[in-house]
């Protein structure tokens, strides 16, 4: 398996995990919202039912969020490769990696650590069409670009 279809593979994992964990805090919240209302009545019943349906209002907005994100991955073609940085590159600098797809955070494959960052930050915007040998500004360092996949 190549550092791409690694990389990939470390993305959805990681978009599994979340929408996993997200799944479980909507049946927690359900669990709780069933036994609450078999529970006393009076302003703390009010006040804990309340609570809880902002809990469940909040997993719902980060189980659509995680569906985005899932959907932006499912976009990337690992078997493509190109000239200039787009969504789903490796892109090695003389400071750090990335992988241009989704914001995984720091990701390690055979001992090298890549940043899976959104085609939407800040850096990606800086690094999308650049090519080997380029040069890109962020937070006052310069980064120039060594190496594509």
């Amino acid at each position: 398996m190549n550092i791409k279809e690694q990389l990939y593979k470390k993305c959805q994992e990681f978009v599994e995990n979340r929408f996993q964990t997200i799944q479980n805090t909507i049946k927690e919240i359900q669990e709780s919202l069933l036994s609450e209302t078999k529970s006393s009545a009076g302003d703390k019943h009010e006040t804990g039912r309340a609570m809880l349906q902002l809990e469940r209002e909040k997993a719902g907005n980060q189980l659509a969020e995680i569906q985005k994100v899932k959907e932006s991955l499912s976009k990337i073609h690992i078997e493509k490769s190109s000239e200039t940085v787009g969504l789903g590159s490796v892109v090695f600098t003389n400071n750090l990696n990335y992988f241009v797809g989704i914001s995984a955070g720091e990701l390690m494959v055979d001992s090298v650590i890549f940043y899976a960052i959104s085609a939407s930050t800040p850096i990606a915007q800086l690094l999308l069409s650049k090519k080997v040998g380029d040069q890109i500004q962020f937070r006052n360092t310069t980064f120039t670009i060594t190496e594509l996949k």
